[in-house]
C-alpha cells in the first residue's frame, strides 16, 4: 500500500488549443494519491523434489480525471471511487527443479525482468516505486512530459503479455534464459465479453483478434523470441553481476490497408515498420554498501518495445545508477539518456532526444513501514514536433520536475 503527496511543475501545466492558443485549462501542481497492490499465490514441493506454484498480481485502476463539461457537473468523490477497479497485472504458473531449472507460463516477466529485478536498472532504492520506471512524481504528472522506460526490466511492456520463459540452473556463475510469446497480449483476449470457450469479439479473422498475422495494423508485432546469458560472482568484498540479451519479433503483414510513403502528418497506421531486433546489456558492482550499475539497450526498436519506422534511426539508450544501503537507510539515483526515432512520420526529418534524472531514498521506520522522498527531472526534444499538443509542426520541448513524499507499507 502506497500513499503519496506530490508536487509537479511541467511545460504542459497550461493547456493549448489547436494553433498554440491558450485553452484556458491549468493544472494544480499538488496532488495526494493512494495505490494498492495484492500478490496472492502459493508455492509447493512434491516428494520427488519438483517445485511448483502460481502467482497473481492485482492492482488498483482509476477513473479518469473528469472535470465536467459545459452544462454538466464534475464527478463527485463518491462517483470517482465507484469507478475504480482492480485488474490483473501478472498471472502465471511455474515448475522447477534444481537440476533442470524453472519454467514460467502465463502473464509474467520475461528474461529481462527475471535477470534484473531492480539491480542493473537501479530501481531498488525507493521502496518499490521504481524511480524512472513510472515511479515517484511520474505517477501524477501529465503523460506528454514523461519519457518511456525503454530499458523494459520490471515494466508492463516486458511482463504484460502471456509467454513461456525458461531459466537454466546456474553453472560456474552463468545461467541462461529463453522466452517465447505468440503476440502482444493474452490469447483469451479473443474471447472477451464471453466465456473462454465462446468466442465473442473475434468471430473471424478481423481487427478484433489479438493473434493476427496479417491485417490492418503495421505496428503489431508477433512471435517474440528472446535469449539472454547472465553471470554472477563474488570476488571477496566485491559482488559482480553482468548480462547480455537479444530479442526479435516478426510483425503483422499489412494486407488489409495501403501503406503510404512516410511523410510529416502521415498516420501511425500508414507507415511501414521494421521487425523488432534489439540487444541489451548491463553490469552492476557492489562493494561497501554501494552499488554502481549501467544498463544499455540499442537496435531496431522505438521507445518501450515499439517497432521502429522503416528508415528511422536505431535506438540507443543508457541508464546509469548508484545505490547506497546501510541499515534502515537506502539512497539512490538514476540518470537516463534516450536517442530514438520518436515520431514515426518524421523519419528523415528529425530524431528524438530525451534525458531524465531521479534522486532520493527511503527510511525504514519499522518492519513493513518505509518513508520515501524522491525528486525527478526530465526533458524531451524532437525537431518539428510539439510535445504539448502531440502534433507535428513547430518544435516545442517537454520539461518536467517533481517531488514526491511517500508512505509505503508491505505485509
Amino acid at each position: 500500500m502506497e500513499t503519496d503527496v506530490s508536487a509537479n511543475f511541467t511545460s504542459v501545466d497550461k493547456g493549448q488549443a489547436a494553433g498554440g492558443a491558450a485553452s484556458g485549462f491549468k493544472l494544480n501542481p499538488v496532488g495526494v494519491s493512494s495505490y494498492m497492490r495484492l500478490y496472492p499465490g502459493f508455492d509447493a514441493q512434491a516428494a520427488n523434489g519438483l517445485r511448483y506454484g502460481a502467482s497473481v498480481e492485482l492492482r488498483e485502476n482509476f477513473e479518469s480525471g473528469t472535470n465536467g463539461s459545459s452544462g454538466t457537473a464534475a464527478s463527485s468523490p463518491s462517483a470517482n471511487t465507484s469507478a475504480q477497479t482492480v485488474f490483473v497485472r501478472r498471472a502465471f504458473t511455474y515448475m522447477a527443479t534444481d537440476q533442470a531449472g524453472i519454467v514460467r507460463l502465463g502473464q509474467t516477466d520475461g528474461v529481462l525482468g527475471l535477470f534484473d529485478n531492480c539491480i542493473f536498472t537501479s530501481q531498488c532504492w525507493d521502496a518499490g516505486e521504481t524511480g524512472l520506471n513510472g515511479g515517484g512524481p511520474q505517477q501524477s504528472a501529465p503523460s506528454n512530459v514523461i519519457p518511456p522506460f525503454v530499458w523494459l526490466s520490471q515494466s508492463a511492456a516486458d511482463y504484460g503479455n502471456s509467454k513461456v520463459v525458461y531459466l537454466s540452473p546456474q553453472f560456474y556463475g552463468f545461467d541462461l534464459g529463453v522466452q517465447y510469446a505468440a503476440n502482444e497480449g493474452n490469447a483469451f483476449s479473443n474471447d472477451s465479453g464471453s466465456g473462454p470457450l465462446q468466442s465473442a469479439t473475434c468471430g473471424q479473422a478481423s481487427d478484433n483478434c489479438i493473434n493476427l498475422s496479417s491485417g490492418n495494423d503495421p505496428t503489431r508485432w508477433l512471435n517474440q523470441v528472446a535469449v539472454g546469458l547472465r553471470y554472477q560472482h563474488n570476488f571477496g568484498a566485491v559482488d559482480f553481476k553482468t548480462y547480455g540479451f537479444w530479442e526479435t519479433a516478426g510483425k503483422e503483414d499489412p494486407t488489409a490497408i495501403t501503406i503510404v510513403k512516410t511523410a510529416p502528418g502521415a498516420g501511425t497506421g500508414d507507415i511501414r515498420y521494421d521487425n523488432l531486433n534489439f540487444y541489451k546489456a548491463g553490469v552492476a558492482v557492489t562493494s561497501y554498501n554501494i552499488t554502481a550499475a549501467l544498463d544499455y539497450i540499442g537496435g531496431a526498436v522505438n521507445g518501450a518495445l515499439a517497432e521502429r519506422p522503416t528508415g528511422g534511426a536505431s535506438m540507443n539508450a543508457e541508464l546509469f545508477g548508484l545505490t547506497y544501503a546501510n541499515g534502515p537507510i537506502t539512497l539512490g539515483s538514476q540518470f537516463g539518456v534516450i536517442d530514438s526515432q520518436g515520431q514515426g512520420d518524421l523519419v528523415g526529418t528529425s530524431q528524438r532526444h530525451e534525458f531524465e534524472l531521479a534522486v532520493g531514498g527511503n527510511y525504514k521506520v519499522a518492519p513493513g513501514l518505509q518513508l520515501v522522498l524522491e525528486y525527478q527531472y526530465a526533458q524531451r526534444h524532437q525537431g518539428d514536433f510539439d510535445f504539448t499538443t502531440g502534433t507535428d509542426g513547430k518544435t516545442v520541448d517537454a520539461r518536467y520536475q517533481g517531488v514526491t513524499f511517500s508512505t509505503v507499507l508491505t505485509w
